[in-house]
Formats: structure tokens, sequence, C-alpha cells
């Protein structure tokens, strides 16, 4: 994202030192200190219509299931028996009839959490039924969207974060979309999931490495900085002829076929919540993506794509066309994405040097050296001093 407020001439233009895009050590501290911590869209509301729909997230070390209950209320437990800690639930999504049932011995907990019943009951102790049902995980809706989070902390709820783009995400309609029937997608690639963020996080790339996302915007892209872990960026649509087919052909369709109101047919929004996840509000449908970091050089990539209930066959072709857009910026970034972070290892690697209109990677940059401060440092500390670290966040 680039920044388009004016940066005071002085701000430091250094990003994060080389060594934090490869250490296992800082990797285990992160999944502690920021993802086990922080809110993580796990899905959409219309992802689970009816009762004893789930989703599941993984993320870490952790794991956590989304259900519906027979009340209509969603809850988020922690996706681990208490019998013997295997899933509760194995897919990545589905139905329960009437409970969900451990594959392993066939422990069944209620749609609210608590224990329905115990294979051999009588080779147990008398086990309450609270007591002994699954964990809760913290679960927030903002807009449709579901957030969890596995350790309550220090961050505001979703709703306070995200206060300042409400009545424009909701201008999109973003509550009432329901799902494409795609599900959602995921993509590995092989490098820390900062790279990704550091890709992601800036539009000065977007002229020379993105030819399909310049000609839809032109130099109509404005990013704004981080702020109490969130930011925003737009993309207006560029008034002059377009080159490419597939941008053409989106502009002259969406212009008349959104259900949208002017304001909203004339751009893409991206809302993005600290530390991984990005809302995408298009005319034609809304959109999620974030990176779930899978070891310190693995970053499994995963999103969604909404459609508007009352789609036409017209709004469904724009939509097809906005989804060719983005996969081609997708592998675009990518190749990015693998080459900054190989460059990190190099004996010629000394650093960066950022850009005015960088300014919003710099200022998530400075999210992560608040919340992990250690990645301040221009040298990586010894595995003994990081494990030290963990262990005093681990205690709380």
């Amino acid at each position: 994202m680039s920044g388009a407020a004016s940066p005071p001439v002085n701000w430091d233009r250094s990003g994060l030192p080389g060594w934090t895009y490869s250490s296992r050590e800082l990797f285990d501290l992160e999944l502690a200190t920021l993802f086990r911590t922080h809110w993580q869209l796990a899905g959409h509301v219309s992802d689970l219509p009816e009762p004893g729909d789930y989703i599941c997230f993984d993320i870490g070390h952790e794991r956590a299931v989304v259900i519906r209950g027979q009340d209509g209320r969603l809850r988020a437990f922690h996706n681990l028996c208490r019998h013997r800690g295997t899933r509760v639930v194995a897919d990545r999504r589905g139905h329960c009839n009437k409970a969900m049932i451990c594959p392993f011995h066939g422990w069944a907990y209620n749609f609210d959490g608590t224990l329905r019943g115990v294979a051999e009951a009588d080779t147990f102790p008398d086990l309450d039924r609270v007591a002994w049902g699954l964990k809760p995980v913290e679960l927030e809706v903002w807009l449709g969207f579901v957030f969890i989070r596995f350790v309550a902390s220090g961050q505001p709820p979703v709703a306070e974060l995200l206060a300042r783009y409400e009545a424009e995400a909701a201008a999109y309609g973003a509550a009432d979309v329901v799902p494409t029937g795609d599900g959602f997608w995921t993509d590995e690639i092989a490098v820390n999931w900062k790279a990704v963020r550091d890709v992601d996080n800036e539009g000065y790339h977007v002229r020379q490495a993105h030819p399909a996302l310049h000609d839809l915007y032109g130099t109509a892209y404005h990013d704004e900085p981080f702020e109490r872990g969130a930011a925003r960026s737009e993309g207006r649509f560029n008034d002059g002829p377009s080159r490419l087919w597939s941008v053409r052909a989106y502009r002259s369709i969406i212009g008349d076929t959104s259900p949208l109101a002017p304001a909203q047919r004339g751009a893409w929004v991206y809302i993005a919540l600290f530390p991984n996840t990005v809302i995408g509000l298009y005319p034609d449908s809304v959109t999620y993506y974030q990176e779930i970091p899978l070891d310190a050089e693995r970053t499994l990539q995963r999103g969604a794509v909404y459609r508007h209930r009352d789609e036409s066959r017209a709004l469904r072709l724009a939509r097809y066309l906005s989804g060719r857009i983005d996969r081609d910026t997708l592998e675009e970034d990518q190749m990015l994405c693998v080459w900054s972070a190989e460059a990190t290892k190099s004996s010629a690697y000394d650093g960066v040097i950022l850009s005015d209109l960088e300014y919003g990677l710099k200022t998530f940059h400075d999210h992560l050296r608040e919340k992990v401060p250690v990645v301040c440092l221009p040298e990586e500390p010894g595995a003994e001093d990081m494990r030290q670290q963990l262990a005093a966040v681990d205690r709380g």
C-alpha cells in the first residue's frame, strides 16, 4: 500500500532486518505474540446458513471450529476433544446432524459445546457436561465476517478497530453477500509470511508489476497508513481508455449492472487488519485474503469470494472478470515475494530504503516493532535469548 499522506521527511526508511524473514525462533515468537492473540478472519456468516454447519480454522498450533447452533447462534471452540485431544471435526467445512462426534472414540458434543455423550461412560468417573465440554474461542461478527481470537489480549474488539470503515463496507453490501460455490481457496508459497505482507502493503509497484491493475486504476490508487491496527486502500477506476480487454469489458459491464450506488461502482476498496488479513470490497463481489504462517519460510495464502445475493448474469460475468484480474495479480505478487525473500540471504543484501509511496509498509513494520520489539535488532539474537522471550510470552 502506498502512503497517501506526506510523511515526515525524517521518518525511518529502513525495513526489517533480513534475519527476520527466516528465523525459526522469531517465527515461534510471532505465533505466540501475534497470531494467537490477534483477531483472525475465519469466514462469513453465509458460510454457515443452517444449524450444524461448521467451518474450521487452523493457525500455528491452534485449531478452531465455528458452528451454528440450534438456536441460530454462531459459536467457536477449540477443535480439540477433551478426551485425548483429537480433532472433533476433521474436514475444513461440513455439517453435523445432531452433534459433533469425535472420530477417535466417539465422544459427542452439542452445538453449544457441552458434552453430550461418552462411549463406555461407565469406565469413566462422572463427567460434568459443561466442565468437560469443548473449550470456547472468542468470536465476533463484523458486517457478516466471522472473526475469532484464541487468547484474549489488549487488542480492541473488531468493531472498534474497523469502526471508521463500517459505513463504507456496509455500502458495498458486505453483510448480505453469499458464497460463490468455490469455497475457500488456498495457495502455498515458500516465503515467510511477512514477505507477502511487505508486497501487499504498498502500491508503489502497481504501475510496473501489475498491468491489469494499473490499467484499471491508472494513477488513482490511494493508500492510507496503518493506524490503530488497521488501514485502507482505494483504487478508483481510470476514466481513460483501457488497453486490456478484460479491464475494458469489466468497466463497461459494472457501471450498468452493479446494484450499488455510483460511488461504490467505480472503485475497489481494501481494508487491512493487522497482522495478516485484508477484506476487498468490489462492485461485483466482496472478498478476503490472509496469510497463514506454516513455518519460518512457508506460508499458506487463504481467502474466499462472496457474491451479491441477487446476482444477474451480467454481474456474474463482471465477477469472473474481476477474479481474472485478481488471479493475475496474485501470481505477479507471489513472484515478487519469492525474489524479495531470496534477497535477504544474499551476501549483497544490506537492507532496503523505502520511498514516500511505501509509507503503508513502513507503518505496518512499526506495528510489528511495537508488538515484537526484537525485530528492531540488526542481528538475530541467540537462540536461548529468543526461547526466554517466548517463555515470557507463554507465562503471560
